[in-house]
């Protein structure tokens, strides 16, 4: 099922719940109190199943992976389960009995749903800090003490063991309600304003429940079927799965920083408290359950923890950083200049590490993902401490680590080792990451006697190493007009990529057996307002530090798929092969998004060929499966760029819905001196051919190397002896003079294929 179809039927699924549940309320009010078939019976149940098909229109969307879509649908089945066997016995024999076998699915239901919110609970307040956790329990004994007053009737009955079993059933369900919702207000407490508006709709489901469970258990033996009342389940039902629709969708975790919890996050405990001191007087002026009574005492003992206490956790909370549990830069930018001064006459190294590209990881995959690699980060680091050493998290993906009694050799050893730690795979919830480091070093007293001084200085050094690729980076005095041109032309980039200055050039894939010309690879250029057209190499390292590449891929598949329409409206349709990077693929919405901009546009798939590298699909394979699949089904080439650079396995071949290899100018470029490379090129076309896909030679620089490929059985050719990367303006009028000779002579000679280019340089690098 393509992406299109999912959205298509999760759509239809939330038109057809909603239309029954109202469907279904409007009968129960229009009707009179004879049991009927089609409102009690049939749009009853319908109502009460089509949410179930809600749930499982979002576990098809995210997999089985994720845990609370699947609890949550498990929960809606067992509820659904549950009401069928009370509708068919209610409908059997005219009786609505107040307990039956179908009481065991009504109260799966809420086990189920409090395991969802046990998980989600667990993963998104996973490395908060205490104050949070404080927070979440007052926000919680508050919503139950309010609840329990409510609910005082049916406690004291419990308390007095008047309840027959059918009672105690009956009863103990707003006591689960009163679980559930005061699990959420913990949660809610624990985010703010922007968790409480994740929340909205699984608590108006939660509490029109129990609402209905309420006065079902005051009426207890008095309760009728058919009353305008049963279709308060089936609402809260539907609310609940519009929840678990909308937890289907990606979204980042809510910041939990300080700043952004200042207001609304203390709304919650706040209300909570004062809710907790009303109940406290209400048992003083009338009869309350003691049940009630009891948690708002314990809402007023979290609330009041002793103040000094509280005073020395917020203290350290200050200092320490929400997410790692490592310093925050206000406890580094404190400890370090003490350690500094401790230490005069001995020497220091200040260490500043960035991770690479991470946020492509954030933009991909979710803050989610990224708040919990950054916790797996922390820990690597810690474990590569030596005793003194400080490390501390500055914000964002950006650590920082003071060694003492270290010289130049000693920093760059850490280095190395702080690297190799990170360099070891990452697998959060079955996603599989692998990231590196860059590191800027700054050494003490040489190169600075404060930390102001030794940060800037690091920072320097961290990208120069980043630009260099080369890991880390010892601060030197080059440094100082690397970092001013660096910063000069990221801000230059960022205007770029809104103000129109990259632009596309294409080089065409010429057919070996017509001469004919179907493809185009798409290359992007800077036409820099002061220093003209700027090649790649020249700037996609500033944008893959910098994590940009997510904006530069959507500016080029803009581009490329607006030329497309051009010449698809011309009469003469190419395909348009665009680079993606890696960071770029591990995007599970890029398939959506592509297809949308297809569509956008009234062109068919087959106009986007997507070249991706074999370092992708090293890095996740299932992942990779997953993606591809899905561009694939939506009539998007594949192809595999740089083939047989990479050191994946050849498995992915097989497994991948691959079109296309695209074989390295590495290999193409000896074949006419070397019989070895010759053989290797053939037996590389066999390969492709024997499996069903197109080979593409890149690097094509002369007619000897355009004949041997000829003679190979090569099924197509891109290089500088057919056509230098062009403006589509230039291309234009290649192609025109190409078919033309075509017409003239179907023969076309290998070297008739010549453009002026106005001698640009060979290129270095793809986008």
């Amino acid at each position: 099922m393509t992406g299109g179809t999912r959205e298509r039927f999760r759509i239809g699924a939330l038109t057809l719940m909603l239309v029954l549940v109202v469907a279904y309320a409007l009968g129960l009010a229009l009707k009179d109190e004879i049991f009927s078939p089609l409102v009690d019976g049939w749009l009853s149940m319908l109502s009460v199943w089509a949410p179930v098909l809600v749930g499982f229109a979002a576990v098809y969307r995210v997999g089985r992976g994720n845990v609370v879509v699947v609890l949550s649908t498990a929960a809606l089945t067992a509820n659904a389960l549950g009401d069928s066997y009370y509708l068919v016995v209610t409908e059997a024999d005219g009786n609505a009995p107040l307990t039956s076998p179908a009481d065991i699915g009504y109260l799966l239901f809420y086990v189920l749903l409090l395991g969802a919110l046990g998980v989600l609970v667990n993963r998104q307040l996973r490395g908060s800090a205490w104050s949070v956790f404080l927070d979440s329990a007052v926000g919680s004994l508050g919503a139950a003490a309010v609840l329990a007053v409510i609910l005082s009737p049916i406690l004291d009955t419990v308390a007095t063991n008047a309840l027959s079993l059918g009672s105690a059933i009956t009863a103990a369900y707003p006591l689960l309600d009163l679980l559930v919702v005061a699990a959420i207000a913990g949660i809610v407490a624990s985010h703010g304003r922007e968790g409480g508006l994740r929340w909205i709709v699984l608590v108006a489901g939660l509490v029109v429940i129990a609402w209905a469970d309420t006065v079902v258990a005051l009426q207890g033996d008095d309760y009728l079927v058919g009353t305008p009342l049963d279709a308060s389940w089936n609402v809260g039902i539907a609310l609940i799965a519009l929840w678990v629709d909308d937890s289907a969708r990606p979204r980042p975790v809510p910041d939990r920083t300080a700043a952004t919890r200042t207001v609304s996050a203390l709304a919650v405990p706040l209300v909570s408290t004062v809710a907790g001191l009303g109940v406290l007087i209400l048992a003083s002026q009338m009869p309350v359950s003691n049940f009630a009574v009891a948690l708002a005492g314990a809402t007023m003992a979290v609330a009041v923890v002793p103040l000094v206490g509280r005073q020395r956790v917020l203290n350290l909370l200050a200092r320490t950083d929400d997410l790692t549990g490592l310093r925050n830069r206000r406890a580094f930018n404190a400890d370090v200049p003490t350690r500094l001064a401790d230490g005069e006459g001995r020497k220091g190294a200040l260490l500043l590490l960035d991770l690479d590209r991470f946020k492509e990881v954030n933009d991909s995959l979710g803050h989610d993902v990224g708040d919990r690699l950054l916790i797996q980060v922390g820990i690597r680091l810690s474990r590569q401490l030596r005793s003194g050493d400080l490390l501390a998290r500055l914000g964002g993906d950006e650590f920082a680590l003071l060694l003492t009694d270290s010289g130049r050799q000693d920093a760059v050893t850490v280095a190395v080792k702080l690297r190799a730690a990170l360099a070891e795979p990452f697998l959060l919830e079955g996603i599989t990451l692998q990231t590196s480091a860059s590191i800027g070093i700054s050494l003490f007293p040489d190169q600075g006697s404060d930390l102001t001084a030794l940060l800037r200085k690091a920072d320097m050094a961290m990208y120069k190493a980043k630009t260099s690729r080369g890991g880390h980076h010892v601060y030197d005095s080059d440094d100082d007009s690397h970092g001013e041109i660096r910063l000069r032309t990221l801000a230059e980039l960022r205007v770029a990529l809104t103000d129109d200055q990259l632009v596309l050039h294409y080089q065409p894939k010429v057919d070996l057996g017509t001469g004919v010309v179907r493809d185009v690879e798409a290359l992007v250029r800077w036409d820099h307002p002061t220093r003209g057209l700027l090649l790649p190499d020249q700037f996609i390292s500033i944008v893959e530090e910098a994590g940009l590449m997510h904006s530069l891929t959507q500016v080029v598949l803009r581009e490329a798929l607006d030329q497309a329409g051009v010449w698809q409206a011309q009469g003469h349709p190419l395909t348009i092969a665009v680079n993606l990077s890696a960071s770029s693929l591990v995007d599970i919405e890029l398939p959506n998004r592509i297809g949308a901009m297809i569509a956008a546009r009234g062109l068919p798939p087959s106009a986007l060929a997507l070249e991706i590298t074999e370092e992708f699909l090293l890095n996740d394979r299932d992942r990779a499966r997953s993606i591809l699949t899905r561009l694939h089904e939506q009539g998007i080439r594949i192809s595999v760029d740089d083939f047989g650079t990479g050191y994946s396995s050849l498995a992915y071949l097989r497994d991948l819905p691959i079109d296309e290899l695209k074989l390295d100018q590495s290999f193409v470029f000896p074949m006419a001196e070397s019989e070895r490379a010759a053989t290797l090129v053939s037996s590389a076309i066999a390969l492709a051919h024997s499996l069903g896909l197109r080979m593409v030679a890149e690097g094509v620089d002369n007619g000897a190397a355009y004949d041997q490929l000829v003679g190979f059985g090569c099924d197509f050719a891109q290089g500088f002896h057919l056509s230098q990367p062009v403006s589509a303006h230039d291309l234009d009028g290649w192609l025109a003079a190409r078919r033309l000779a075509l017409a003239e002579s179907p023969l076309l000679p290998a070297d008739v294929h010549a453009v002026p280019t106005d001698g640009l340089v060979v290129e270095t690098a793809e986008v």
